[in-house]
C-alpha cells in the first residue's frame, strides 16, 4: 500500500504577500502570464518553475535562484513535519454556487506504477518530463505537487483539515479564496496515514511529475551505489510532493477538455458525418453557443456523448449507438474504459474515423488541447481547425474504475478545477534527509 508521510517544506515567510508569489502550474502558464506573473514580485515561483535562459542554463539559474532565497530567508521551514492542509472555495467554471475543495500536502513515496501504490489514470506526453527532469536535477527540489485521489474509509481525514491550524488566508486574481493550515498532532496524523494507505492512491493531475520522480529516485540512488554508499530508501528524493483529497469529496469536480482538430488533408463534412453514423446517432444542434455544453451534459446522461462544432457554426450532437460498444474499434478496448466519453472520442472518432493514430495523439499532431470552452469556440470559429470536439467531464467513478483495473485513458482525459498553485510548498529531493516516521495509531 502506498506510504504517506507529513513534511517539512519550504514556504514564504511573507505569507501576506502569496497572492504575488504563487503561480499555476507550469504546463498551463503562457509566455504572456509567465512575463505578468514574473513582474509581480522578483520573488514570484515561476523564477525557478519557469526560469529564463538561453538552452540549459536556465535550469542552473533556477536551481541559484532557490539557494539564494533560502539563504535570504524568503523561504523558510518548519522544525516538525506536519501536514499542511489546504482548501480552495471557487465559482464554477459555467457559474453557480461557490464551492470548497478540501485537502492537504504531504510527502508519498513514489514506486513505479507496477509495484500498483500509486497509480495513473491517462497516458502522458514526452517532452514535459525532459523539461521537469532538467530542472529536478538542476534544483533538486520538487515545486509543484502531483495532484493524488484517496479513499478514507475510517473517515478521519474531514475534522482535522476543517479544524486546522490556520497559517494564511489569500485570494487570487482569479477569484478563489485559499486556505493554508497545519495538522502537527501525531495522533490525527497517525489516524489519517492508517486509513488512507488501505488502498492505492489515484494520480488526478501531475503524471509528468510523479513519472520523473520515480526516475530520479531511482537515479539518485545508482549514483550512491556506484560511489560505493548505501541507497536510502527513506531519503527525501524517494517521495513526491503531492496534494492529496478524498476522491468522494463533494468539492472534487472534473470537467471535460476538448480537442480541436486541425491539418487533415481534404477533411471532407459530409464524408465525417457519414462515417460517423455508422457508430453514432448524430443530431443538429440548433440552440446558441450559451446552452451548448448544457445540451451536451442533458445529451450524455443517456449515453456516451460529444459535440462536434465546425468553422460556419455548424454544431453536431453525436452519441454512441449502444450496439457500437460490441463492434470495431470499441470492442477491443477494456470493457472498463469502452463506456467513457473520452476513449469513445478517442477510439472510435479520431482513431477509427478521422485516421489519427495513437503515436499522433500522443505527440499531439493534429490536435490541440482546450480547457475553456469560451476559447475552444473561438479558435473553431476563427478558422483555426477542422472540427472541435466538446467534452463533458470523466466522472471521478470512472477514474477510479480505470486505474484499478490497471487501464489508462487518453492524454488529459481530466480537467481537475481548480488546478493546485506552485509556490504552496516545496520540497527538497534530498537522499540524505530521512523523511519523518509514522507511529502506528
Amino acid at each position: 500500500m502506498p506510504e504517506i508521510r507529513p513534511l517539512r517544506p519550504y514556504r514564504y515567510a511573507d505569507t501576506d504577500a502569496l497572492p504575488s508569489l504563487v503561480a499555476p502550474p507550469y504546463d498551463v502558464v503562457s509566455s504572456e502570464l509567465r512575463e505578468s506573473l514574473g513582474e509581480r514580485s522578483e520573488h514570484n515561483v515561476v523564477h525557478i518553475d519557469l526560469p529564463e535562459g538561453d538552452g540549459d542554463e536556465k535550469y542552473d539559474r533556477a536551481a541559484g535562484l532557490l539557494k539564494q532565497w533560502i539563504d535570504k530567508g524568503v523561504l523558510v521551514r518548519d522544525d516538525e513535519p506536519y501536514f499542511l492542509t489546504y482548501e480552495q472555495t471557487f465559482e464554477p467554471p459555467g457559474g453557480g454556487d461557490p464551492i470548497t475543495r478540501r485537502g492537504f500536502f504531504a510527502l508519498v513515496k513514489a514506486e513505479p506504477y507496477d509495484t500498483r501504490q500509486v497509480l495513473p489514470h491517462e497516458r502522458t506526453l514526452s517532452g514535459p518530463k525532459v523539461d521537469r527532469h532538467k530542472l529536478f536535477v538542476a534544483t533538486g527540489a520538487a515545486l509543484s505537487p502531483v495532484f493524488l485521489l484517496f479513499q478514507d474509509p475510517d473517515g478521519a481525514t474531514p475534522e482535522p483539515i476543517r479544524s486546522s491550524e490556520t497559517l494564511a488566508t489569500f485570494e487570487t486574481d482569479d477569484g478563489i479564496q485559499h486556505r493554508l493550515g497545519k495538522v502537527t498532532e501525531p495522533a490525527q496524523i497517525a489516524a489519517m496515514v492508517a486509513s488512507i494507505e488501505k488502498q492505492p492512491l489515484l494520480i488526478a493531475d501531475g503524471h509528468h511529475r510523479y513519472e520523473t520522480t520515480v526516475g530520479y529516485g531511482a537515479e539518485m540512488d545508482a549514483a550512491r551505489e556506484a560511489e560505493g554508499a548505501e541507497p536510502a530508501p527513506r531519503g527525501g528524493h524517494r517521495y513526491v510532493l503531492a496534494f492529496v483529497c478524498e476522491g468522494d469529496d463533494p468539492g472534487l469536480v472534473v470537467y471535460g477538455t476538448h480537442r480541436l482538430v486541425f491539418g487533415l488533408a481534404g477533411f471532407d463534412r459530409d464524408a465525417f458525418r457519414a462515417d460517423a453514423e455508422a457508430l453514432f446517432d448524430v443530431e443538429d444542434y440548433a440552440g446558441d453557443e450559451a446552452g451548448l455544453q448544457d445540451a451536451l451534459a442533458a445529451h450524455g446522461e443517456v449515453g456516451q456523448s460529444v459535440a462536434a462544432r465546425f468553422q460556419d457554426g455548424t454544431t453536431w450532437l453525436l452519441r454512441l449507438k449502444p450496439e457500437s460498444l460490441e463492434r470495431p474499434p470499441l470492442k477491443d478496448e477494456p470493457e472498463v474504459l469502452r463506456g467513457t466519453d473520452v476513449v469513445v472520442l478517442h477510439t472510435a472518432l479520431l482513431e477509427g474515423v478521422l485516421g489519427i493514430t495513437r503515436e499522433q495523439q500522443a505527440s499531439q499532431s493534429h490536435l490541440r488541447y482546450y480547457k475553456s470552452t469560451e476559447k475552444a469556440l473561438a479558435a473553431i470559429d476563427g478558422g483555426e481547425g477542422d472540427v472541435l470536439f466538446l467534452m463533458n467531464g470523466t466522472p471521478v467513478p470512472q477514474v477510479r474504475d480505470a486505474c484499478l483495473a490497471g487501464e489508462v485513458m487518453p492524454q488529459k482525459s481530466t480537467f481537475f478545477h481548480p488546478k493546485i498553485p506552485t509556490g504552496l510548498a516545496i520540497h527538497l529531493l534530498d537522499p540524505d534527509e530521512e523523511v519523518a516516521r509514522v507511529d502506528a495509531p
